[in-house]
């Protein structure tokens, strides 16, 4: 028969407001693993979460400095959705001193180097709910709402989002990538488009 050594003695019990918390977690988790492979309804949720916000801000007529910071991190998101993970400006400089182009594929001889985004989709849609959500809680602080001439804050930011749009479009048109998948040819091997073949008997 084995001894107690009083190694379950001395280990310190968990306090019920860190089991509470860690089950919470555990549970926030599960959802958002669950969640994960409905990108659409998770789209739409954001969507109407943004939308909901934007009421309340035109409703109160207030917040707009909260607006402008989430319409700005929406946008850096947006960014780092679209750029690829590799720079190909930074890689083709680096591949220049090994003699080694860095492009992504012209001909069909090319290598195949798929697009992987600096931000991925999920992380993405995450932070983006994330920062609305924690927006949408600061407009039920009065400390929060600085009064501000608002169509300067408008107009700037439609001048930032164009001027770093026509970048970002002009930086996918040099490297030639597209970060989309819409719209793109799907090919598919030629077993899946031939009959099964049946035996003679």
């Amino acid at each position: 028969m084995m001894e107690d050594t009083g190694e379950d003695l001395l280990r310190a019990k968990p306090s019920p407001i860190s089991t509470f918390f860690k089950r919470l977690g555990q549970t926030y988790q599960l959802w958002l693993d669950r969640w994960t492979p409905h990108a659409t309804s998770r789209w739409i949720f954001t969507c109407v979460l943004v939308v909901a916000f934007v009421t309340r801000v035109v409703l109160m007529q207030g917040w707009y400095i909260v607006t402008y910071a989430l319409a700005i991190y929406h946008l850096n998101l947006l960014l780092a959705f679209l750029t690829p993970k590799i720079d190909p400006a930074m890689a083709q400089f680096e591949e220049e001193e090994a003699d080694e182009g860095m492009e992504l594929p012209t001909r069909q001889s090319d290598e195949f180097r798929p697009f992987i985004r600096r931000l991925p989709e999920f992380k993405f849609w995450y932070s983006a709910t994330k920062a609305t959500v924690i927006a949408f809680v600061c407009t039920f602080f009065q400390f929060f709402n600085i009064p501000v001439f608002w169509p300067i804050l408008v107009m700037y930011f439609i001048t930032l989002f164009c001027i770093t749009m026509k970048r970002q479009i002009k930086h996918m048109i040099r490297y030639r990538y597209i970060p989309f998948t819409w719209g793109k040819p799907k090919f598919q091997s030629k077993d899946e488009g031939q009959a099964p073949l049946v035996s003679p008997k």
